[in-house]
């Protein structure tokens, strides 16, 4: 019996657990078994992950890992984001990933607390120009990835976030590697031992949140994941094999990181049901998550335009003990630690424009009337929020003005999320205004055109050659 029969004899005489239900079903997905609002979501994802990635790609973060990829990556007719030329696709999806979690404002899901589409876009992508699949198939390897991202990142429960460890970087080797093995059409026992060993590749540390500069790290924890991902399914594919029970197995990722809070029946809850795709967060500002609702709120008090910063008397906001704990950070010292500062973001809303992505880099930062008022600010722990979460990112936010007026709201959901979903409108005014970094505007229209009708592409080498050559 040579290795890949082994798989197959484990895979199929394994214990029966939810991980073996959900990979079966994710391998059988197809287009009759995928309902129309899911595809349609999964053409939406497509677009805000590219925006992301196109944008991330002309950050510092996005160069130094594309010309270091460019410099030692085998070469390959997979894209990458923000140039012509073409990487061998793990090394492209590192580079793609790493670009799409650039700016923090790629999509997330909220109650498993994953960032999908910087890992599953880039995988599936890549691995679709490897094997010249079809934009059908690349939808199914989108639909799988963010399925399975969320699934595990429920099943873990918060004990590996409340360690330190960021779960979007757990997951998300899996999450890729599913999607890069449906994209390549892999048998069960190969996506199986993809899975296997994409396990063992999770990792990553939450340590860019310790309030003493996050440097780049946190944008490569995508791209690492999804390079990991690609490079497992390739490996199964010629027949190297890994342990069938590593998801929910004895020392698997539930057991090793989920702890006691690990659920592994939620890996397989409503399957066929509930779609983690039609229940994506798509950011609005470049920023935490758990910050979003702060800012939303702040702008709208405000009024319209930005106050001074000695109209202000003070600001109490009060939202989850997580948010507090981990985006407490008073003066960030880089443009990592400034989208993760609650009260840096919170300023910025008061007294700029907080979409602006220049007012995350060092002069907005250090702007010393901004600086003045962010450490002024009161971060409470609310008791309503705390229940919510994590299934609501919510705030409550009161601002005094120095005229001696009051002003206070309230927000469960901040406007992205999928109790206030955005529109069609935004979602495109999103993409334009984040891939016209790199695209000229006839190509963003193209590349808009060309993603509604991609499930009925025959290559998605059609989407991918307009990320090249609409280049200005």
């Amino acid at each position: 019996m040579d290795s890949q029969q082994s798989s197959e004899a484990a895979l199929a005489g394994a214990a029966p657990l939810p991980s073996r239900e959900l990979l079966s079903f994710l391998h059988g997905l197809s287009a009759n078994s995928l309902p129309a609002p899911v595809m349609e979501q999964s053409k939406w994802c497509l677009l805000d992950s590219l925006g992301c990635g196109l944008f991330g790609s002309q950050q510092p973060w996005g160069r130094l890992i594309s010309a270091e990829m460019v410099t030692e990556a085998a070469q390959g007719r997979s894209t990458l984001f923000g140039q012509a030329r073409t990487l061998a696709a793990p090394g492209a999806a590192l580079c793609n990933g790493t670009s799409s979690h650039g700016f923090e404002l790629d999509d997330l899901l909220d109650e498993s607390i994953v960032h999908p589409g910087a890992i599953v876009v880039p995988a599936a992508l890549a691995t679709a120009e490897a094997v010249d699949a079809s934009g059908l198939s690349l939808l199914r390897g989108i639909v799988a990835g963010y399925e399975v991202m969320d699934r595990i990142g429920l099943a873990c429960g918060m004990e590996p976030a409340h360690r330190g460890f960021h779960k979007t970087s757990l997951a998300g080797p899996v999450g890729a590697a599913v999607a890069a093995a449906v994209v390549m059409k892999l048998t069960l026992a190969q996506l199986g031992s993809a899975v296997g060993l994409a396990c063992s590749s999770a990792s990553g540390i939450k340590s860019f949140a310790a309030g003493h500069g996050g440097g780049m790290m946190k944008r490569m924890h995508c791209g690492r994941a999804a390079e990991a991902g690609v490079r497992m399914a390739q490996l199964a594919a010629r027949g190297f094999t890994g342990p069938p029970t590593a998801i929910d197995g004895r020392f698997g990722m539930l057991e090793v990181f989920g702890g006691k809070t690990a659920r592994p029946e939620l890996l397989t809850k409503r399957l066929g049901e509930h779609w983690a795709i039609e229940h994506v967060y798509v950011k609005v500002f470049p920023c935490c998550s758990w910050i979003q609702a702060s800012v939303q709120q702040l702008v709208a008090l405000r009024g319209g335009q930005p106050l001074q910063p000695q109209a202000i008397k003070h600001v109490r906001i009060a939202t989850n003990s997580y948010a507090k704990r981990i985006n407490g950070e008073t003066l960030p010292v880089d443009t990592m630690g400034a989208q993760y500062s609650l009260p840096y973001c919170a300023a910025l809303a008061l007294t700029a424009d907080p979409s602006d992505p220049a007012m995350y880099a060092d002069a907005a930062i250090n702007e010393p009337s901004r600086r003045k008022l962010a450490a002024s600010i009161e971060v409470a722990i609310d008791a309503e929020m705390e229940a919510a979460y994590p299934q609501h990112y919510g705030a409550r936010v009161q601002l005094d003005l120095a005229s001696g007026e009051r002003r206070e709201s309230v927000v469960l959901d901040p406007h992205g999320m999928p109790a206030d979903p955005c529109t069609e409108i935004e979602r495109i005014a999103k993409f334009r205004r984040l891939a016209t970094a790199v695209l000229s505007a006839k190509a963003c229209d193209d590349v808009i055109d060309v993603i509604r009708g991609v499930d009925k592409l025959g290559s998605v080498l059609e989407l991918s050659s307009l990320l090249r050559t609409g280049i200005v």
